[in-house]
């Protein structure tokens, strides 16, 4: 087991938040927000990158329904080419925290950029899901929402490959774009042209 910490602040309830997606060519940003009992502990808790897919999903159903409140927040391709990814990212995370029934003392957020939600006090922490319990349950939450949602719109458009490569830059999926285009669910705006330039 990850050797994950219950909490940073000394506050509770602490919420943790991450994201999944940024780096993805199609399809949402999407984060999700966790407060978690102040003993929950699972054997299998972790960051969501080390785990497998089907690991990933027994977790979210544990997750899901042990925490004290959890919530999910997605911001769609359209918005991310508006605003640019990092603020999709931090306006994912505001949406997840905006509808946590449990409001919290403290967010604690992986990675290193935030910007203040309403008056509550925050901590970014680089390398978060593999620190603190809260943000690892964050990444999986968010990670496995994303990947369903992929596995989904990829019946609109199964060539591009999204139930494996959910939407990230693989050679498979550039290659589909090449001889496709773009669908209704890229991001214009992620540099495309310098996407493709590589590995075909």
């Amino acid at each position: 087991m990850a050797n994950l910490k219950n909490n940073f602040s000394g506050q509770y309830p602490e919420a943790g938040c991450d994201e999944a997606g940024r780096g993805c060519l199609a399809g949402p940003v999407v984060a999700a927000a966790v407060i978690l009992p102040k003993k929950f502990s699972h054997k299998w808790l972790d960051d969501s990158k080390k785990l497998s897919e089907s690991r990933r999903m027994e977790l979210k159903e544990i997750i899901e329904k042990e925490a004290l409140a959890w919530a999910v927040g997605f911001v769609n391709h359209k918005k991310i080419d508006e605003i640019n990814i990092l603020q999709a990212s931090i306006l994912a995370m505001h949406r997840a925290l905006d509808q946590l029934l449990v409001r919290p003392k403290y967010v604690i957020i992986d990675g290193n950029k935030f910007t203040p939600w309403g008056n509550i006090p925050f901590s970014t922490i680089v390398k978060g899901d593999a620190k603190f319990k809260s943000i690892a349950a964050a990444s999986i939450l968010a990670k496995t929402h994303r990947d369903l949602f992929m596995r989904k719109i990829h019946a609109e458009f199964p060539y591009y490959n999204w139930d494996k490569n959910k939407g990230y830059p693989t050679k498979a999926h550039k290659r589909a774009i090449g001889e496709h285009g773009v669908s209704s669910y890229h991001r214009l705006t992620f540099n495309m042209n310098e996407q493709l330039k590589i590995d075909f």
